[in-house]
């Protein structure tokens, strides 16, 4: 009987275990998932369409406008000037940069001056009997004569006849072989032919000069130019006289400048135009590297963005009712950083700095929103600080 019981029992117990199982599975409900929303914040701004200017960046070294490559034409020794023929050393238009002895040269040029003025003596009682009417003319002439100075011009014939009289006598030959060395005794000494400075040299005071050596640089300081070349595609918005801005490499200073020449051949390999810009300024140096900015035109109604912005290269990212909207816009003009857009009304929001993994739809909440929600938030539970 005691087995019979604790058996009845013992399945009593399996089916009421059997039972309440199944009850507690039944009843069992999983917890719904809690969906994250991930928000964004983004830096927007809001469109204001104005009149953009396009600018052409070129770059390049400046150069002298005005050089001078000093050569020798005679040949002697380099004398002082009262200035040490050194880099750096400035000199005034017309000031004397170098000299060379022309001792035994000059000598040379009086003797020839004398020998014409033996000459001319010579005919002088010829043309008192066969052309008297010259005759007062050469008188003159010959008393000017002075073998210290240039000669002066010959008088001009009355006739034929006194012309080819004083062919006859090698007047013109022996006047135009002294005009030559004449010519050639200024080649002596080399002047400035502006205000300047020497920026090379390669021989000093007391050295052997010879024909045909190059002696130095000599540069007009403070007006330089600049060659940058300018893309093909703006060849018809370049015009000579436009103003450009200039700057150093550092781009602490600017300096104004004015395109001077165009090229008018494009370089094949480049496609670009090379362009002239002169600027003046006491602080500027040959071989300064400088930038300039070209103003090519001006583009109404656009605005200017940054270049990585933009989406599948005509897109770009705006904000409509707390998502990202692809809005559809107009290129006009791309720089290496810079991209200048038409198509967005004013007062438009957009993406102002590039969102990782953006998307269409993604939900953002901007700056200004995050803050105002941060500080109504500590407004409200100020024991939360």
């Amino acid at each position: 009987m005691r087995k019979v019981i604790l058996s009845v029992l013992a399945i009593v117990l399996v089916i009421a275990a059997i039972y309440g199982a199944r009850v507690i599975i039944d009843n069992k409900t999983a917890p719904k998932p809690k969906i994250k929303k991930d928000i964004n914040i983004v830096t927007t701004d809001t469109v204001q369409n104005t009149t953009i200017p396009i600018i052409i960046p070129a770059n390049g070294n400046l150069q002298a406008k005005k050089r001078v490559e000093l050569f020798a034409e005679v040949t002697g020794v380099f004398k002082s000037t009262g200035k040490l023929f050194r880099t750096g050393q400035a000199y005034q238009a017309g000031e004397t940069i170098i000299a060379i002895d022309n001792t035994e040269f000059y000598a040379q040029v009086k003797s020839a001056r004398s020998n014409l003025n033996n000459q001319i003596t010579a005919i002088m009682p010829d043309l008192r009997l066969d052309y008297p009417e010259s005759y007062p003319q050469w008188q003159n002439y010959l008393a000017d004569l002075n073998v210290d100075r240039n000669i002066p011009k010959l008088p001009v014939p009355k006739n034929d006849k006194e012309k080819y009289f004083i062919t006859g006598r090698n007047i013109y030959t022996t006047y135009y072989s002294i005009k030559n060395l004449e010519s050639r005794l200024g080649k002596f000494r080399i002047t400035a032919p502006f205000s300047g400075v020497l920026t090379e040299t390669m021989v000093s005071e007391g050295t052997l000069v010879r024909n045909g050596q190059q002696l130095g640089e000599f540069i007009q300081s403070g007006i330089y130019e600049i060659q940058v070349a300018v893309s093909a595609e703006f060849a018809d918005l370049l015009q000579i006289g436009k103003r450009v801005e200039m700057r150093n490499i550092s781009n602490t200073k600017s300096y104004q400048g004015k395109v001077t020449r165009l090229n008018a051949k494009v370089d094949q390999a480049s496609q670009t135009i090379i362009t002239v810009i002169e600027v003046e300024h006491p602080d500027l140096k040959e071989g300064m590297y400088l930038t300039a900015n070209i103003q090519a035109q001006k583009i109404e109604n656009a605005i200017e963005i940054n270049r990585s912005l933009l989406q599948n290269g005509n897109q770009l990212f705006t904000v409509n009712k707390g998502k990202l909207v692809l809005t559809d816009v107009i290129p006009v003009h791309f720089s290496d950083t810079t991209a200048v857009l038409k198509g967005l009304e004013n007062g438009t929001v957009i993406v102002a700095k590039s969102i990782p993994g953006a998307y269409e739809g993604m939900i953002v909440i901007t700056e200004e929103q995050a803050q105002a929600d941060k500080e109504e938030a500590a407004y409200s539970h100020p024991e939360s600080k």
